[in-house]
């Protein structure tokens, strides 16, 4: 599970700073100073998804070595991950740190609502595939011991 959590906030963090960073230039992760410093704290943001995703893969790869590894239950640690991080990014640094906004436009509550909403989603289903293949887990267990 930590894999797929390490691995989803990594993966989400990358795709934050691709898409809306660099390439649609909404904001940038720190938005209270220069445009210099909106750019070191993207690179600073940049390699701490990096070392998330990295981390998250080598976690990856010691649990399918041990075969340890059970797909299901790490796609809801990825989904956890992203939806933790997107609700995070959404209400605590949109809204009340206020370091960036999703885009600087009229109506920003719709974007905020969308972000959180998606964020939400995302991290529902994770919770639910986590809770399921913990049920499915404790039968195999329970099966194996009889």
């Amino acid at each position: 599970m930590w894999s797929g959590i390490l691995f989803g906030v990594g993966l989400i963090a990358f795709i934050d700073e691709t898409v809306f960073h660099q390439l649609l230039r909404w904001h940038h992760f720190y938005d209270k100073s220069t445009t210099d410093i909106g750019l070191i704290s993207d690179g600073i943001f940049h390699a701490f998804s990096w070392f998330a995703t990295i981390a998250g893969l080598f976690l990856f790869a010691y649990l399918r070595r041990r075969n340890g590894l059970f797909f299901q239950r790490w796609l809801g640690g990825v989904l956890l991950g992203v939806g933790v991080f997107q609700l995070y990014d959404g209400i605590i640094q949109h809204k009340w740190m206020r370091i960036h906004q999703i885009r600087y436009v009229d109506n920003v509550i719709v974007y905020d609502i969308v972000w959180n909403v998606g964020a939400l989603i995302i991290l529902l289903i994770g919770i639910y595939l986590l809770f399921r293949t913990s049920k499915n887990s404790t039968l195999k267990e329970k099966t194996a011991n009889e």
